[in-house]
């Protein structure tokens, strides 16, 4: 039987994706009572600019007040979409405090100081759900922490930022440079108009955090994340990859160290093997590869921004929400009982793209050949082309750390033969 008083909702932000959530609660109303199994109400929204028209919103529901609303005590749940750490974290703490759980989209604040919303929900007894925090509508944090929860996940690797997605795409696809990519992904809307927190890895970063947290049952922080942006990626990277079967994304990597006992979480460019799932992965869309040992080998592919699909997520943990309030429960909180060391960047074994300009002339191979011998990186393959006096080498290592690769290019960069390091681009995937 239905219950017919109604649960509130606060909205804390209406902008594209708060209007959205507005509007489906509004137009879904019917449908979303019968899968809770009571209606919900929209007992307010806090915005900054009151002024401002928003359809289907009655203009008394509508405050400036944030504090207040979320003091009422009368709330079920706070669903938060403003973003950002200040005034977000406060605002959230203080609806635990008056008796609401709460929906939130922050990543930002979640990656920073999500350990300290978990014990403020768990202190309350109430809801701390998310998963609109990564990847937008593609269903993630909660079979990370649901699904595979009897499961031991070792890596999670993804594309987690559509933006950047969509950039590298337009310069495999058509050849663009990265200003030309940026310009287009600008007028398309699916770059903000300062990209950086996009296209210098912020927003990957602060995803990877989160998601290295669930998946190894660890608090890894946005400051545990090794960042690098995709700005530095040019037309002759991409030919590179090309020509090693090969096309570069933006990854979020998050491992688990072959004897178990750390973790790792980095975002950075990549080139993967065209014959990898996340090769195929186009335009501004997002995927993420689980890797478990009894699940195996797990995709979760969809539009990762957006008003629509990033609402489709808040909808869901709110459904999630109401039923547990309902049923007098709480969801799965925050799990961090492995508590396993973080290791730095410097650790981390993969392959490696190395892009040297060099002299053209003989015993040039032989000397770089010898640097990569003296510091323990073994070569894969090695590609020479010369023209005029000048040459450029190609070297793809075999797995090496990234502090043994430190020390070589630093050798490197010391040869009188080699003129620059062009390009250093990991190799994953395989």
């Amino acid at each position: 039987m239905m219950r017919t008083r109604p649960l509130k909702v606060a909205l804390l932000g209406c902008g594209v994706v708060g209007s959205e959530v507005a509007r489906i609660m509004t137009t879904q109303a019917d449908d979303l009572a019968a899968r809770i199994g009571a209606p919900v109400e929209l007992a307010g929204v806090a915005v900054r600019r009151p002024d401002r028209v928003r359809e289907g919103i009655p203009a008394e529901l509508v405050t400036t007040d944030a504090t207040a609303l979320v003091k009422r005590g009368d709330l079920d749940v706070v669903v938060e979409v403003i973003g950002g750490i200040e005034p977000a974290r406060t605002l959230i703490t203080t609806a635990f405090a008056h008796g609401a759980s709460v929906v939130s989209a922050n990543k930002a604040l979640l990656a920073q100081d999500g350990a300290a919303l978990h014990a403020a929900a768990e202190e309350h007894g109430k809801d701390l759900y998310y998963e609109a925090a990564v990847a937008g509508a593609i269903p993630l944090i909660r079979p990370l922490r649901e699904s595979l929860a009897g499961d031991k996940v070792n890596r999670v690797l993804g594309i987690v930022n559509g933006t950047t997605n969509f950039i590298l795409d337009a310069m495999d696809t058509t050849g663009a440079g990265y200003q030309e990519a940026l310009d287009e992904a600008t007028a398309l809307g699916y770059a903000e108009a300062d990209p950086t927190a996009d296209v210098e890895g912020f927003d990957a970063a602060a995803k990877a955090a989160i998601l290295a947290g669930i998946a190894f049952h660890t608090r890894v922080r946005l400051d545990d994340v090794h960042r690098e942006g995709m700005t530095e990626v040019t037309a002759a990277d991409i030919a590179s990859a090309k020509e090693m079967g090969c096309t570069i994304k933006l990854l979020a990597i998050c491992e688990r160290a072959g004897d178990g006992a750390s973790v790792t979480a980095r975002v950075h460019p990549a080139m993967i093997p065209l014959t990898h799932p996340l090769a195929s992965v186009r335009g501004a869309y997002n995927a993420v590869f689980v890797e478990s040992e009894a699940a195996g080998q797990l995709m979760f592919y969809g539009p990762g921004a957006g008003g629509a699909p990033t609402a489709s997520a808040v909808l869901g943990d709110l459904v999630a929400v109401c039923r547990n309030r309902l049923g007098g429960a709480t969801g799965p909180g925050e799990s961090a009982y492995a508590a396993l060391p973080v290791s730095p960047m410097g650790d981390v074994v993969t392959r490696y793209h190395i892009s040297l300009d060099v002299a053209d002339k003989p015993g040039v191979l032989a000397q770089v050949a010898t640097v990569f011998a003296e510091h323990g990186v073994s070569i894969d393959t090695v590609r020479q082309q010369g023209k005029d006096g000048e040459a450029s080498l190609v070297v793809v290592t075999h797995r090496a750390s990234d502090a043994a690769l430190g020390g070589t290019v630093e050798a490197l960069r010391k040869l009188d033969t080699v003129r620059g390091v062009a390009s250093i681009m990991r190799v994953e995937g395989e």
